[in-house]
């Protein structure tokens, strides 16, 4: 990276009345930003954390995913959701209704690249029509008290760049603070992100800015940070299987130096209560599928595990029917692992 002109920001930030204890948030995933994994994240050093997104028709939220969803029961403040649709009065309804439900920040999707979002011209397809963005921004934040924010990526395709231009029209309507994924849409998440776009935009305005997009490790996270001057840091896929990543840049940015990596007995300790976790939000049957692609990730992103091993250890967690046997299985392979581990050192002492 190369320096750039903006200087990194300094002092609290604050979204409407919240002061955020730090600058690393965990950013909306569908399918992934549950209750359970906000509430892993927040204990491990997340400052802020975001809602998986929730459709704006509330003819849909009967279903049982939009209930998972829009569930917020014993979150700290402030509870974030995440809204999504094309139309402005829908939107703005959905707002209206969740904050009622107790949403305490409503957060526009204007970022997400799937097709099935992007077909329905909401999510990222939105930055195409600059015109119905502004009618979008304007309506929600009308229609609530409560902090209103957006998420937004540098725009549709590498030729219409017009983040800088959408987050002009936000500021104006009143949203109190922007996160920018360092990728158009039709990138979706191929490529690498750029920062420039989301210096650009820092540069620009004066609301609080998120820097969103391939931020994997602490030392990425201060480097983005200096290199853009955003306010904050939004990790996505960062945290899937590595929750611990909140922790490890607060304080590599209050020391400057790399922080230890969780221990073994850690890591058993935080998988099994995400596991435990899965299974009383969602149950004893959905949770253990669900806790299938978290170990997935957890396992993806473990060292001492070459890839071969990955997959057969994969293959093993998926084969589980019960979550007695999933534990069973958790505690089995860190068992076995500290155990060879501590044998190799003995051999090598030896």
């Amino acid at each position: 990276m190369t320096p750039a002109d903006a200087s990194a920001a300094t002092g609290p930030v604050t979204i409407g009345p919240y002061t955020l204890p730090n600058r690393v948030m965990l950013a909306p995933m569908a399918g992934v930003t549950d209750r359970p994994f906000r509430q892993l994240c927040r204990r491990l050093g997340a400052g802020w954390v975001v809602g998986e997104m929730v459709t704006s028709d509330p003819a849909l939220w009967h279903t049982r995913k939009s209930r998972q969803r829009m569930d917020h029961r014993g979150e700290p403040a402030p509870r974030v959701v995440q809204i999504a649709g094309g139309d402005a009065e829908m939107l703005a309804e959905a707002a209206r209704l969740n904050a009622e439900l107790g949403a305490e920040v409503i957060d526009i999707n204007m970022g997400c690249p799937a097709k099935k979002v992007c077909s329905k011209a909401a999510g990222s397809a939105l930055m195409r029509d600059e015109a119905l963005v502004a009618e979008i921004v304007r309506a929600v934040v009308g229609a609530v008290d409560v902090p209103v924010t957006l998420k937004i990526r540098t725009g549709w395709c590498a030729m219409s760049n017009n983040a800088v231009r959408i987050a002009r029209i936000a500021e104006d309507a009143g949203i109190q603070a922007l996160a920018v994924h360092g990728r158009h849409r039709q990138q979706r998440y191929s490529g690498a992100a750029e920062y420039d776009t989301v210096a650009e935009v820092k540069s620009r305005v004066s609301l609080p800015v998120f820097a969103n997009g391939d931020i994997d490790t602490p030392a990425k996270a201060a480097q983005v940070l200096d290199y853009t001057g955003a306010d904050g840091v939004m990790i996505g896929r960062g945290a899937q299987g590595n929750p611990w990543i909140f922790e490890q840049i607060n304080h590599y940015l209050a020391h400057g130096t790399p922080p230890a990596q969780p221990t073994l007995a850690e890591r058993r300790r935080v998988l099994c209560d995400h596991l435990a976790a899965l299974h009383a939000f969602y149950g004893d049957f959905m949770g253990v599928r669900i806790a299938r692609k978290h170990l997935g990730w957890y396992i993806a992103g473990d060292a001492r595990f070459a890839p071969d091993r990955q997959r057969a250890l994969k293959q093993q967690f998926n084969a589980l029917e019960s979550r007695a046997a999933q534990f069973d299985w958790v505690h089995a392979l860190m068992t076995a692992d500290a155990a060879a581990r501590l044998s190799a050192k003995g051999s090598h002492a030896a």
